[in-house]
């Protein structure tokens, strides 16, 4: 029997070229071993599915530095840099680019000064250049050489290589050194605006803390945050984050949860309340017991969640992949064709070779290659910094074809914060039998409303009986034994299914009522009312502004969907609906406006979540509706649908303005070099210039407001 397919996340520290990434990944995944391979470049992860993914470690390696040799496979470290190579200081971590550079500028400076003057184009002048090409170079031929013998020839060194040396070749050794100083001052601005763009996106999702304050005794200690615990108490000081989720033993004061949730509005905490890493502690000296350890704090899920979102490549990512693997053959060929053609015609042999030099310069695909991936991993950043979790690019270009929003009622357009308004009662039944019978049926569900009537038993210090058994009647309510009796609680539809008379009680429009039955006779019935979101009616009105559908599928009452619905301004409403059923209506919706995207929080959402275009949970939720959704509203609020279909919206434009923008340029470039109006300098700039230029634009949507 074979053994498990496992998945492991390995980081490629080095990695430095898009283009490369992708030849990577596509190579390590024809290894027979290896089930699936993924590279995120922007995160520099390599995730490998296979039965022994360690095993593959030397294999997948020589791959990698057969592409680029400076890669290393590294296996993935816990502390913050993970995937990061920008924790250096500046100098330190580019001293190895400056150096060359600041050097070959000076050199290129006197070798320029002398030929304008009294040596001309002397052999003097000619070693000069030839002393700073070498300086600048020597990196890109040594890359160049390497990569030959391996059999990668048509890579960006080997262009430049014999851009270059064709340049010495025929007598202009200034444009042969100019051309290798541009493009390692080029490459070096590229540089750094990619791994400028990594820590701002990662800036904004990875909270995880360093060190934290260890309360030991009387004193406190300093340690590593993984090495904290659960029970053990942290101190956090007046503008600290909270490093890890857990509950405020000592202390008061105010915490900014904006960096999770994405909501401005601060909150009061003190003894008792639990707190979650990742937010800012405002005011006081609290003192929190950890409940989580660090690889299960909400900051180690928030960062995952967006690095597996990185991972999950969207079709337009995929496509471009697959253009640049037919795109730089065909440009290779005609950049033959254009050296050997017209020279074979017009004997301009030196013209012809310089044009396809020029060619094959611009051709190198990064700039498209990188520019599309960053763009939606700026928009994955830029969700998380609202408190919006998409789970991958996918879910981003899903959700900018979105024509409809379905969105369930309770803990969705509501605040799931039900409490019981009064009570009913059948026949000689008291109100205290009503609660204590509808408590041991809901003494151990999770459901808000269930939740509700357990806070009024308490409230009012009523006794229930233990259940002996209870089943949860899908869409209806709960049917328990105890002592040999049977009760029931639930809606209408469960009162009808076991034949009990509820015509004693009257149901209230605005209200969710629970119906509570004993033996088949009706005992009363509990009203419980819910409370709208602030920002439901204006999220809603905005929606519609933008051009979307909104509607409301619930498996509550008529009467109370429709309520709600009017208030917040849905006119489309479908209630009283089993989980199936909802479903079907969900079917029916997209049938009729287009691509649908579904809002739900309970574990009765789960199936329509994954049934829908674009499935989105509030973070308040189950957990099971969180699974199965696309994408996840921390703050659990309303005005995060739009926020996130604004994020999509302009990830997908500036994804396709690099694109267009990047073939554009290197089209026109290509052109103008086969007609003489390009020289090699204007290759490089259409090669370096526009990336860093691709780069800096998706970045946009780390400053856009929304």
């Amino acid at each position: 029997m074979s053994n498990a397919v496992t998945e492991k996340t390995y980081i490629l520290a080095q990695l430095g070229c898009a283009n490369c990434a992708a030849k990577m990944e596509n190579r390590i995944s024809q290894l027979p071993q290896v089930e699936e391979a993924t590279i995120t470049f922007a995160t520099r992860q390599l995730r490998v599915k296979a039965e022994d993914p360690d095993a593959l470690i030397p294999e997948m390696q020589k791959i990698c530095q057969n592409i680029e040799s400076q890669v290393r496979i590294e296996q993935r470290s816990e502390r913050k840099s993970s995937g990061r190579e920008d924790s250096k200081p500046f100098l330190q971590m580019y001293s190895s680019d400056l150096i060359p550079i600041i050097i070959g500028t000076v050199v290129f400076t006197v070798g320029m000064v002398l030929h304008h003057g009294v040596l001309g184009e002397s052999a003097a002048v000619t070693l000069i250049f030839l002393a700073g090409y070498l300086v600048l170079g020597w990196p890109v031929l040594r890359e160049a050489a390497g990569n030959i013998a391996k059999g990668q020839i048509f890579d960006e060194n080997f262009l430049m290589s014999i851009a270059t040396i064709a340049a010495f070749a025929i007598g202009d050794a200034a444009e042969g050194m100019g051309v290798m100083l541009f493009y390692r001052i080029g490459e070096f601005f590229e540089h750094v605006a990619v791994e400028r763009s990594r820590a701002q996106i990662m800036d904004a999702v990875d909270m995880r803390p360093e060190t934290v304050n260890l309360v030991r005794g009387g004193t406190v200690v300093e340690i590593p945050a993984e090495d904290a615990l659960p029970g053990d108490v942290l101190l956090v000081r007046p503008g600290d984050r909270i490093p890890l989720d857990g509950v405020i033993v000592e202390g008061t004061s105010r915490i900014d949860t904006s960096p999770v949730t994405g909501e401005p509005v601060p909150v009061s905490a003190g003894p008792d309340s639990s707190v979650i890493s990742g937010c800012v502690n405002i005011e006081g000296l609290i003192r929190i017991r950890v409940d989580k350890a660090l690889e299960e704090s909400m900051v180690t899920r928030i960062l995952d969640s967006v690095e597996n979102a990185a991972a999950g490549k969207p079709r337009i990512d995929r496509f471009i992949t697959r253009f640049a693997r037919v795109y730089t053959p065909i440009v290779v060929g005609l950049a033959a064709a254009i050296a050997i053609i017209p020279s074979l015609v017009t004997g301009e042999w030196n013209y012809w070779l310089t044009a396809a030099i020029t060619f094959l310069v611009i051709s190198c695909p990064c700039a498209l290659v990188i520019s599309v991936p960053l763009a939606f991993f700026s928009g994955i950043g830029a969700g998380s910094k609202l408190g919006i979790l998409f789970k991958g690019g996918a879910s981003i270009e899903a959700l900018k074809q979105v024509k409809a929003v379905v969105m369930d009622k309770t803990g969705t357009v509501t605040e799931g914060n039900f409490v019981v308004q009064n009570v009913q009662t059948a026949g000689n039944a008291m109100v205290e039998r009503v609660l204590s019978m509808a408590g041991t049926c809901e003494e151990h569900s999770t459901h808000p409303i269930a939740r509700s009537i357990m806070d009024e038993i308490n409230r009012r210090n009523i006794r229930m009986a233990k259940a002996s058994s209870a089943e949860e009647l899908s869409g209806r309510g709960i049917k328990a034994e105890t002592g040999g009796r049977t009760i029931l609680c639930g809606n209408a539809k469960l009162m009808d299914e076991f034949g009990v008379d509820i015509s004693e009680v009257t149901v209230s429009d605005n209200m969710t009522a629970v119906l509570v039955a004993l033996d088949g006779k009706l005992l009363g019935l509990i009203s419980i009312a819910d409370t709208i979101k602030k920002d439901a009616a204006e999220a809603v009105r905005r929606l519609k502004q933008s051009g979307i559908e909104p509607a409301m599928l619930t498996g509550d009452l008529q009467s109370s969907a429709h309520a709600v619905a009017k208030e917040v301004g849905i006119e489309s409403v479908h209630a009283q609906l089993l989980p199936e059923e909802k479903l079907s209506a969900l079917q029916k919706i997209r049938a009729e406006h287009g691509p649908v995207m579904f809002v739900g929080d309970g574990i009765n959402d789960a199936p329509v979540l994954a049934g829908a275009d674009v499935g989105a949970a509030m973070g308040s939720g189950a957990d099971a509706a969180i699974e199965a959704a696309d994408v996840v509203f921390m703050n659990s609020s309303v005005e995060a649908i739009n926020q996130s279909i604004s994020i999509a919206k302009a990830t997908g434009r500036i994804a396709w303005q690099n694109v267009v923008f990047a073939l554009a340029i290197k089209l026109l470039v290509m052109a103008l070099g086969v007609l003489g109006f390009a020289n090699i300098w204007a290759a490089v700039f259409a090669d370096t210039g526009v990336a860093m230029l691709c780069i800096l634009n998706s970045l946009r949507i780390l400053w856009k407001k929304f």
